[in-house]
This record gives structure tokens, sequence and C-alpha cells, in this order.
């Protein structure tokens, strides 16, 4: 319990006229008289804070948030008729609006307060309680209370992008994460369904018993083959701690490889994802939409490490865990001085699985070779780009001489090259 403003005020004025009486100016009497109505006051009034009891406070939040997305909290106050301020014990490291909150409370009535939180990282974050600072009824003094209401949030990659593709075909996602469209080579490799001819179908799909029942022509509709295996490997070393704006490079892959997981999925296809160079995760390659949920709960709290990655470790690991064919879609941010052990990596998947490397650039460097240098610095800053995007080129060009198909994207870029690839490959049975 602290004084307030209020009482702080008092206690000046009560100075005045002590200060007349030290000096013989005045009698003792009023002096004395305002001080003990003073410090009876107080009393009181402390004693009555002391004895308000502190009102009901409940929070609602969601349970799940998408990284990159605000959170709003709602608070709701019920209690005897008083006035205080609210805080919440949020995560401290979450920028907020709205908070502390002034709150009057009525009799009877209940006060609502809400606030948004932008969080800044995933993973599991705890709220330790709320504090309320309360004010006593002749406003002399103010009290901290804190309330132990616990509650949590998961913060999940972006998945409110697949929620939005969720309301539209594989074709119209597909082309809303920039993917280009690919004619299939041949008709298809399943069976899908009988329908009436179309003018343009081949002579090979027509079925001729059922066009002797029908009479009328019958064709044969084939589609993609479905329940294939779709291996997401996502790099978790010291190459994806890099920023491309608000999010690392990590924060950019898991959000890709969730709209590429979808896509997938909606095409009949298993999809798991291995994790390795720092921490290491496995979740197996399984089929249906709930594969994402699992997707989502497996990786929100995964985090990078600041550890060189071991590709061949990666890969021997990887061979372990999956045994069956798959298409490998590792993204990582492949540097010249990490060349030698990612192509024995790669050439260890090779050995049973199609392998494609995404690499990760840094979208600050295309700007820099395409600005006119003024000075001496920014010729120096252009020159070092090109010496280092050309480095790239090499090694991607070695990636590509052991067998692997490389991507080299920004990451705004990164999810419609994924998805781009997986279509290809399975337009053209590659799989």
């Amino acid at each position: 319990m602290r004084p307030a403003p209020a009482l702080v005020a008092l206690l000046a004025l009560l100075a005045l006229p002590g200060a007349l009486w030290a000096f013989g100016l005045l009698g003792p009497g009023p002096f004395l008289a305002a001080a003990c109505a003073l410090l009876a006051s107080a009393a009181v009034d402390a004693l009555l804070l002391r004895r308000l009891p502190s009102p009901s406070v409940g929070r609602t939040l969601p349970q799940a948030v998408a990284l990159g997305h605000s959170l709003e909290v709602q608070l709701a106050l019920e209690g005897a008729p008083m006035r205080l301020q609210l805080f919440d014990l949020h995560p401290p490291q979450w920028p907020q609006q709205g908070l502390p909150a002034g709150v009057q409370l009525q009799p009877g009535k209940r006060a609502r307060v809400a606030y948004q939180l932008q969080p800044d990282a995933r993973g599991l974050y705890q709220f330790a309680g709320i504090e309320l600072r309360l004010h006593s009824p002749l406003r002399l003094w103010r009290q901290r209370r804190r309330l132990e209401i616990a509650d949590s949030v998961r913060v999940y990659p972006d998945f409110a992008r697949v929620s939005h593709l969720a309301l539209v075909g594989v074709e119209r996602a597909s082309r809303a994460l920039g993917a280009h469209q690919h004619r299939r080579r041949g008709e298809g490799t399943e069976f899908h369904q009988l329908r009436e001819y179309r003018l343009g179908d081949s002579m090979r799909q027509i079925d001729w018993k059922a066009s002797r029942r029908a009479l009328k022509l019958i064709s044969r509709e084939y589609q993609d083959e479905r329940n294939q295996q779709l291996m997401l490997v996502v790099d978790t070393g010291r190459r994806m701690l890099t920023h491309d704006g608000q999010l690392s490079d990590f924060d950019h892959a898991l959000n890709a490889t969730l709209l590429v997981a979808y896509v997938a999925l909606r095409q009949g296809d298993a999809v798991g994802l291995f994790a390795s160079g720092g921490s290491q995760r496995h979740l197996p390659a399984t089929r249906g939409l709930g594969a994402l949920d699992r997707l989502l709960d497996g990786v929100f709290d995964l985090q990078p490490s600041p550890v060189a990655t071991d590709y061949l470790d990666m890969a021997l690991q990887f061979d372990v865990r999956q045994r069956r064919r798959a298409l490998v879609l590792l993204v990582t941010n492949a540097r010249d001085e990490d060349i030698e052990d990612l192509k024995t990596g790669v050439r260890q998947l090779r050995r049973r699985h199609l392998v494609c490397v995404a690499s990760l650039r840094e979208a600050v460097l295309d700007p820099l070779l395409q600005r006119e240098p003024q000075a001496l610095d920014g010729a120096l800053e252009s020159a070092a780009a090109a010496h280092y995007l050309e480095q790239r080129q090499r090694a991607h060009a070695e990636l590509r001489a052991e067998g692997a198909s490389v991507l080299d994207v920004t990451a705004a870029e990164l999810p419609g090259a994924l998805v781009d690839h997986y279509l290809a490959v399975k337009r053209a049975g590659r799989l």
C-alpha cells in the first residue's frame, strides 16, 4: 500500500500551518486539529482499502495464434464498486496496445477490457497473472494486488494462409502461391472415373465396353498417382538464424513447408517432416488433412541453433527413419564453404529418394546488384554481392551435377517455388 498523490498533497498543505506555528505566527490548535483530522481520515481510508475484496477477473484468449498475426485478449471484471487500474502479465517481450487500463466497477455490472498483443516468436508462452492497482474510497491510498490467473497460448507457424487456401481448390491455391501450371506428361497413371467423351480425348482413353452399353462414347479419366510420399527436410543450424524482414529464415521455411504440405495432402499424398542440423525432430509421413495439425503441433516450438549443420549426418539419420522412396524437399541456405558436406549428404539421399535442395537467398542482395554505385563504398558492396552470388551459383551447379534439383530463391519466393517443384514432379510422373 502506498500514499496516493492526494495524500501527499494534503501532507504538503499541512506543512503550512506547521511552519506558521514554528515561527510563532499561529497557535498550535489549528495545526494539531488539521493533523489529527488528516491522520484519522488516512487511517480509516487505509482500513477500508485493506478490507475491500478483490474483484473477480476472467481472461479469454485463443489457445493458438499464427506468428505474424495479432492476438486479442479480453478481460472481464466483476465486484464491489471501485476504481482501479489493470495490467495483464502477458509474455513481456510481446508488443502490446491497450494496457494498463483504467476500470470503474459499477454494482451488479461486469466491466470488460480488451487489448492487443503481437507475438514475435513461436513456442509455448505463459500468462503469469493479473496485477491490479486499487484506489481507496477517499483516494488517499493505492494498493497493488496480484491475482494468480494462469493461461497459456501456443504460437504456431503462419497457418492463416493455409486457412485461406482451404476455401479454394488445389489449382487455384497453387496459383495463389505463385506456382506455374505444368502440362501432364501422358494421361496420368491412376484411374479416376468414367465420363462422357469430350472433344480432344485420345482414342486410348475410350472405354469401348462401356461405350457399347451406354450407346455413346465413354472415356476413362486418369489422375496423378496418389499416396506417394513427400518429406520436408528443414535445416535447424546456424544458417537459418538469418532474418529476412521480421521473420528468420527458419520461420519462413516452416511457413513455406506448411503450404506445400497442404497442397500435397489435398493431392492425396502422405507428408512428413524431418528437422536436423541443430535440434532434431522427425514426424513420419501420414495422409489426410489431419496430418497438417500434427505438423503444426510437432514444429511450433522448434528453433534453430547456432551450430554448423552436418549434412551427411542429416542424410544418414533421415535414411534410417524414411525407408520408402520419397520426394525430399531440403530447405537450407547453401554456402560455398558447406558445399562438399552438402554434396555428400545429397549423394546419400539420392540413393533412394528424389532430392530437391531449396537454397534461401538473402533478398537484400538483388537490389545491391541493380543499383548504380555512387561512391567507392557502394561499388565495393555491389562487387561483394556479385562475388557471393557467383559462388552460390557455382555451389548450386555442383549440387545439380549430383542429380539434385536446386531452387535458388528468396524467402518470399520459397512457397511458390516448393509447390511448383512438387507439382512438376507429380505431373511428370518422376516419383
